[in-house]
């Protein structure tokens, strides 16, 4: 179950998201090799809800665009499957509770097993009743990532303890979204957690060019960027492949010179 912290070692690393099938399946099994080939470390495939509450308008949109092309959970996984055999770095689901249910617990986390994802992350799970989920995860070896936040305070001993692959530090209140102001205290949080926890700290929401990949990583172990790229998938569509290698590349060489 070490894959994902494997992909911290021994340097600075990018967290790439993207909703999986925005705007479609065949589009997001192309982006996935292209990004790994730009440098990316590991991938987020978000799987596209109708409600996806900490989600900014730019993600809410691109799973609006995923489920209006046809996108399910199902595909998802045979696209996973596939794109799985052309890359050699960690693959991630971003979902929340309600699809995981609905498909079924044990179901879900077979799927992930079977088609080699190897960790999820699920945004509105309390730390406190992650109990039931984490069981099934260690079950069938799927790392069930951890978030902390600037306003964790107290509670970021409790949750670096029991992280899982990689720690996700939240940079900023509120929703996912490009940001110009990263939150000051992101700094002290990850520093605190790193005082219980071995496992890698990424930073994510709301990074979305160099200058701040560049200043995350001086501290952090990884940065995770999401909104930046699902905007330039939402504004080149099925031609999005070429502009979010370049940026992807971009971002890459920003966290490795910082």
């Amino acid at each position: 179950m070490d894959i994902i912290a494997r992909a911290f070692k021994d340097k600075k690393s990018l967290v790439v998201f993207i909703t999986g099938g925005d705007p479609n399946i065949e589009t997001t099994a192309k982006l996935i090799p292209a990004i790994a080939e730009a440098g990316a470390d590991l991938i987020e495939i978000g799987i596209p809800f109708s409600d996806p509450v900490a989600e900014g308008p730019v993600i809410q949109a691109a799973s609006e665009r995923a489920l209006a092309s046809g996108t399910t959970t199902d595909k998802l996984f045979e696209m996973v499957a596939r794109v799985n055999r052309q890359v050699q770095i960690p693959l991630l689901f971003m979902t929340y509770l309600n699809p995981i249910y609905a498909y079924g617990k044990e179901r879900f986390l077979t799927a992930c097993r079977d088609t080699g994802i190897a960790g999820i992350i699920v945004p509105d799970m309390p730390f406190e009743e992650k109990g039931d989920l984490s069981e099934e995860c260690t079950k069938f070896e799927i790392d069930l990532v951890s978030m902390v936040a600037p306003t964790s305070h107290e509670r970021i001993a409790m949750i670096a303890k029991e992280a899982e692959g990689f720690l996700y530090c939240v940079s900023s209140l509120g929703v996912t979204g490009v940001r110009s102001q990263i939150h000051a205290d992101i700094e002290k949080v990850v520093a605190q957690a790193k005082k219980f926890t071995d496992v890698p700290c990424a930073i994510g929401f709301g990074i979305s060019n160099p200058v701040q990949a560049k200043n995350m990583a001086r501290f952090a172990d990884g940065v995770i960027v999401g909104s930046a790229i699902v905007n330039i998938i939402g504004e080149h569509g099925r031609n999005c492949i070429e502009p979010v290698k370049k940026f992807v590349k971009t971002m890459k060489e920003a966290i490795e010179n910082e």
